[in-house]
């Protein structure tokens, strides 16, 4: 979704047509990489609300991991979605106010204890 809108009416409207990755349905080890229009970021989970973060800024800043929360994602303004880790076209809010520039891509890897054997 390249063209979202950024009036609080039209966010209304695009909220239920998002592709989100929600924070309800990830759990520990899980990885999330997000590719924006200027960086990717791994995001591994470490428990409900706190994350390592990996590239983009927090490489460029020799900060990576970087534990934090994740606030959310934003159409670019003050409105943001809390719920969420990703959702392609907004921009991911870092606990440490840091915003993404656009998403553009997102995968999920889910962590199966089974796989370290």
């Amino acid at each position: 979704m390249s063209n979202l809108e950024h009036t609080l009416e039209d966010i209304l409207d695009q909220v239920d047509q998002l592709d989100v990755v929600p924070k309800e349905g990830l759990y520990f080890g899980d990885r999330v990489r997000v590719t924006t229009l200027d960086a990717t970021y791994s995001i591994h989970v470490l428990t409900d609300d706190l994350y390592a973060v990996s590239g983009g800024w927090f490489d460029h800043h020799n900060l990576s991991p970087f534990k934090t929360t994740i606030n959310g994602c934003t159409w670019g303004g003050s409105a943001i979605k809390v719920d969420i880790v990703a959702a392609l076209g907004l921009r991911l809010e870092f606990g440490n106010r840091l915003l993404s520039s656009p998403i553009q891509q997102v995968e999920v890897f889910q962590f199966k204890p089974n796989q370290l054997h």
